[in-house]
């Protein structure tokens, strides 16, 4: 994971797109992400080179402009050159939710900026993709105390898993092979932004628990 650019798809569970379309309702934004999660076509998005990634155990940054962010617990496939799926590992989408529901077009800055993801502990080498039943958890602790957890299966996810890979790498191509998250079905009420020094706890077996401190 030194090498590979990571990837992402938006809107893939219910969840996903009902805080989205909440979000931007006041800017008539909320259609697109009603109709990208009915479309064909997935939303995918460019997330992070590798020095913007961190590591297990490293901070993760909220925006010094934005005052709604928010972590996002996404299964993250690890693809090779060739465009197949060897593997999976646990990825954080970190997000200014007030950036991108002030206008959709705002995405890239909403998504993409210094340590806007983590990734790991490990990456499981497998052919089999995680079955329906697998559950993907958050747990948010603030000065140790629980302030705010959740959960959702892959039975959630919308799309085929292999197909958001199919997606990707139609006319486009990756020399190191990529990692590409699947989006989160897992969104903290609205009342909720993280704050410096929380510690974001993602866990997804058989790979484990991927936790990064806010900075």
């Amino acid at each position: 994971m030194q090498s590979q650019e990571i990837w992402a798809a938006g809107v893939t569970y219910f969840r996903s797109r009902t805080a989205r379309m909440e979000e931007s309702k006041d800017t008539g934004g909320g259609t697109f992400y009603d109709r990208v999660y009915s479309a064909d076509r997935p939303e995918l998005f460019f997330k992070a080179t590798p020095h913007r990634v961190a590591a297990p155990g490293a901070g993760v940054r909220i925006r010094s402009d934005s005052k709604w962010n928010v972590p996002e617990p996404e299964l993250t496939l690890a693809v090779n050159a060739s465009g197949r799926i060897f593997g999976f590992t646990i990825g954080n989408d970190m997000s200014s939710r007030d950036i991108e529901g002030e206008n959709p077009l705002y995405l890239p800055q909403a998504k993409v900026y210094d340590r806007s993801a983590a990734v790991g502990p490990c990456i499981v080498i497998t052919d089999t993709l995680p079955g329906p039943e697998t559950v993907i958890a958050i747990e948010i602790k603030r000065a140790g105390v629980r302030v705010f957890g959740g959960e959702t299966t892959v039975s959630q996810i919308k799309r085929p898993l292999a197909s958001l890979a199919d997606w990707l790498f139609r006319d486009n191509t990756f020399p190191f092979g990529c990692l590409l998250m699947t989006g989160t079905g897992v969104v903290p009420p609205d009342a909720f932004t993280l704050q410096a020094a929380d510690e974001i706890r993602i866990t997804i077996e058989p790979v484990g628990t991927l936790i990064n401190p806010v900075l």
